[in-house]
């Protein structure tokens, strides 16, 4: 902003349309969107509500708060990270440095849990499932709001994201069907978890080496990398994880894991020769290959 713009009385649809346009110019998609969410959180106020008082004028300490935002935008820190939240199948997901921001296209992970929930457990008996990697708890939350008869267990090697996944289960009112546990999910697991879990969901680093290289900005230098990063190419936690999988799993039981789009004949492979049979490839809605689910035991196809 200029001298004579910090000097004039800005009013709320002024200061809206200014900050959309100035995105713009600086290739932020979806700019108004973003300028209504930046001043709304600023303001502490709905969105609608920009508009329902677009003429009214904002306090020096109102326009300072909201610069300090806008510039924390305009160094690429995610929108996600400034306003602290995200929205996960339509739910509220508190969000902060430290912890992967959730994505649209991890919802289909989540569709197809849920119908294999619906497809082979009758009402009224418990589910034991497995989130591996839950970050934020978004997955393990969004099943557990959904499926009334799952038990899950939730576990990251990150203090800092189970902290944010236990507010978001309260957040979400499913606390108490969700065991967070701090673990290393490639190390030793308790006895008693060994042919355990029905279900076991993750979504796991998977980008390779080269592929971080050509990620946006406000991923590379803002979301964690143990949570990206999945080895030169991109495999190194299914390949490691899969003996793994076989002992957590009781017999037929079912694995759904969110892939990268070109890692689909590698891992169909890797999955067929560690044990695991009925290998599905499952598409998200841009018709990229998302989701690796398979089976312990049964007949290969």
């Amino acid at each position: 902003m200029s001298a004579v713009q910090k000097r004039q009385q800005w009013k709320l649809i002024g200061l809206l349309n200014w900050t959309a346009d100035y995105l713009d110019q600086k290739g932020f998609e979806n700019s108004r969107l973003e300028a209504e969410r930046l001043l709304a959180h600023s303001l502490h106020i709905q969105r609608i509500d920009l508009y329902v008082n677009f003429e009214r004028p904002l306090i020096p300490d109102e326009l300072a708060q909201f610069k300090s935002l806008l510039k924390r935008r305009l160094d690429h820190e995610p929108l996600q990270y400034i306003i602290g939240e995200t929205e996960f199948f339509s739910l509220p997901i508190k969000v902060a440095p430290g912890v992967l921001i959730p994505r649209p296209e991890t919802e289909v992970l989540v569709e197809n849990a849920l119908q294999i929930i619906k497809e082979n457990f009758s009402q009224g008996k418990e589910i034991n499932v497995l989130d591996v990697g839950t970050g934020s708890g978004n997955i393990a939350i969004a099943i557990a709001k959904n499926a009334v008869y799952a038990r899950l267990t939730a576990v990251d090697i990150s203090a800092d994201a189970l902290k944010i996944a236990r507010q978001n289960a309260e957040l979400n009112n499913v606390a108490d069907k969700i065991n967070f546990l701090q673990h290393d999910a490639l190390g030793d697991w308790p006895l008693h978890f060994t042919n355990y879990f029905d279900l076991i969901l993750s979504n796991p680093p998977y980008i390779s080496d080269a592929e971080f290289e050509n990620l946006p900005q406000e991923i590379r230098e803002f979301e964690p990398r143990q949570a990206l990063l999945g080895g030169k190419d991109g495999v190194d936690f299914y390949n490691n994880f899969c003996q793994i999988l076989l002992k957590l799993l009781c017999t037929e039981g079912n694995a759904l894991f969110e892939i990268g789009e070109t890692m689909r004949d590698v891992l169909l492979k890797n999955f067929l020769n560690c044990g695991f049979s009925n290998m599905e490839m499952i598409q998200d809605l841009s018709g990229k290959n998302r989701v690796l689910k398979m089976q312990k035991g049964g007949g290969n196809e």
